[in-house]
């Protein structure tokens, strides 16, 4: 008698144990994905806040201007300080200065002197300089860096973090408007 060979084909263990191997694989891909996206979101926040500070201070020297920065949680935006009604105002009709959110999950952290800024979640309220309602108890406002005409600056540093991941990149300011960048205490 001629035997015939068996054919055996997998078990149902056998082919859950090859889809959890295969799924466990693919989710450590994606989740590595997307750890390094978030960073390279931080690398090009940092980029950017980087180039319009530069831009912003070569523009105070050239056109003897004053800048400030205001700081919040998840924003930012740049000022003008308008001699004549000597306060800090928005500039109008111009794109370099207007308020930029940064992307989800990413926020700031600024400290000057040493000390850690409390910042707001939404930009302040401009003063109406023509107004005659102001009281001895409304608070002018005023921004968290100044950019000077003579190149000169707040010294601050700046974080950019990511509180889920723990990143951030650190950007460092002195008072002669100098820039300096980090990783946690790489500076």
């Amino acid at each position: 008698m001629l035997r015939q060979p068996q054919s055996r084909g997998f078990t149902l263990i056998e082919i859950l144990v090859v889809i959890i191997i295969v799924g466990t694989v693919l989710a450590i891909v994606v989740l590595s994905t997307g750890l390094i996206a978030d960073d390279e979101e931080i690398l090009t926040e940092r980029i950017r806040i980087t180039a319009l500070m530069e831009t912003v201070q070569d523009e105070a020297m050239m056109q003897g201007r004053e800048f400030g920065l205001e700081i919040m949680t998840s924003a930012y935006r740049f000022v003008e300080f308008d001699p004549l009604t000597r306060q800090w105002m928005d500039v109008p009709d111009d794109q370099l200065y207007r308020l930029r959110d940064l992307p989800e999950g990413i926020e700031f952290e600024l400290y000057i002197d040493d000390k850690r800024i409390q910042l707001n979640s939404d930009p302040q309220e401009f003063e109406d300089p023509d107004s005659t309602s102001m009281t001895a108890t409304t608070q002018v406002f005023v921004p968290h860096l100044f950019i000077f005409a003579s190149g000169e600056g707040t010294a601050f540093e700046l974080r950019l973090l990511r509180p889920q991941t723990r990143k951030e990149i650190i950007m460092r300011g002195d008072i002669l408007g100098e820039l300096k960048f980090g990783e946690d205490d790489e500076i």
